[in-house]
């Protein structure tokens, strides 16, 4: 089997390819770049392997006039640069220890001891310069039923590093096939040491599940995540039984994949702090949260939040109480968000905090009047 697509072909990436051939070392295409041109899917980050060592690679790039990043070298990567299109070089290797976070690394020259140290089988695929696909462990049938499963024993791959739990669901979500469900033995594994995911860092599991939420529908992974006592570990509280509804809703309205929207129906309590949320992440996610709880129509959400915000608040809220969302409602979040406060503290003869109390009430009053008050009116009702 061989493997196209206009990546591969460019001449960028395949002067690195010659560049490490030529010497006579091996260039391997691997992991997601193989993955998602077997499936038919874009392909964003290239990714290579060799039998050539890190000081090698860089010796190399610098006699082929390519710029050389050694951005994670002591575990044998070094980014090529071609043509301003970077390329992570990395030697085959094998680990020696792990501690469930960390690997110390040893080199090889085995692409199947290189393979037996990934996390799953469809990402121990391998492509040479000319596509053809290289399968050490079998992956490539994993790959074409849709199935996500762990290199060799489960259990071994996750206590080498615990985010091969999240990654565990979230790469079902992306890459499984839904109507099969996830792998049992995975399933099970990532259950029985669930309380590894204490020992991962929040940044990564921040990172895992953005990239969980974001996939087209989440739903099942998140549920079968939490019926493992996984989701329990990250996020305490959550509840994923409104996640489906609102997977639902989006796809009836052709609204595309919201992963922070999708955090918000989870509920839970913490998430701020447990996923390293940015200050604007925070403060959308409370947005949300908060005016699910009011009444507030659509065209106040769209004025007060903004179309977006409004959009998915109206959403949150929907799924929560399984109900289903008139598509009218978006075109009342897209015209309230176009309005325009009429009235500015300059026409206000106050200052200090019962100024902002008068413009308050003043807006109030003009949202409670779907906004057709004019600013003279309103000046004559609040002088």
């Amino acid at each position: 089997m061989r493997i196209t697509g206009d990546w591969i072909s460019r001449a960028p990436t395949q002067r690195v390819c010659d560049m490490l051939s030529q010497a006579g070392h091996q260039a391997l295409f691997v992991g997601g770049c193989v993955r998602n041109a077997l499936l038919g899917q874009p392909v964003a980050d290239i990714d290579i392997a060799t039998d050539a060592r890190p000081e090698t690679v860089i010796s190399l790039a610098g006699a082929a006039h390519l710029r050389a990043v050694p951005t994670g070298i002591d575990h044998g990567t070094v980014t090529i640069i071609a043509d301003g299109l970077p390329h992570e070089v990395t030697t085959f290797r094998r680990d020696v220890e792990t501690d469930g976070r960390r690997a110390v690394v040893a080199f090889t020259d085995d692409v199947s001891e290189d393979a037996r140290r990934r996390d799953f089988t469809m990402n121990a695929l391998y492509a040479d310069a000319t596509g053809t696909v290289i399968d050490p462990l079998g992956g490539l049938a994993d790959l074409q039923a849709r199935r996500v499963r762990f290199i060799e024993d489960a259990e071994a791959r996750i206590r080498e590093d615990y985010l091969r739990i999240l990654r565990f669901f979230r790469f079902h979500a992306w890459y499984g096939d839904p109507d099969e469900g996830l792998d049992p033995k995975g399933l099970a594994a990532c259950a029985a040491l669930a309380e590894g995911l204490e020992e991962l860092s929040k940044e990564r599991i921040g990172a895992e599940m953005r990239k969980l939420l974001a996939a087209p529908d989440p739903a099942a992974a998140v549920a079968s995540m939490a019926a493992a006592g996984c989701l329990v570990r990250v996020l305490p509280g959550a509840d994923a039984r409104a996640l489906p509804v609102l997977v639902q809703l989006e796809r009836r309205l052709g609204i595309g994949a919201g992963w922070l929207r999708r955090l918000a129906v989870l509920g839970g309590s913490g998430e701020a702090e447990r996923l390293r949320l940015s200050r604007q992440e925070t403060r959308q996610l409370s947005q949300i949260r908060d005016y699910c709880g009011t009444n507030a129509a659509a065209a106040e959400l769209g004025y007060r939040l903004g179309a977006d915000l409004a959009r998915d608040c109206l959403l949150v809220r929907a799924a929560m109480a399984a109900q289903p969302l008139d598509p009218a409602s978006l075109e009342e979040i897209e015209r309230g968000a176009a309005q325009r406060f009429p009235v500015g503290s300059a026409d206000i003869a106050l200052e200090g905090p019962a100024l902002g109390q008068r413009l308050r009430k003043i807006e109030d009053a003009w949202i409670a009047s779907d906004f057709s008050l004019t600013r003279e009116e309103l000046l004559r009702r609040f002088p």
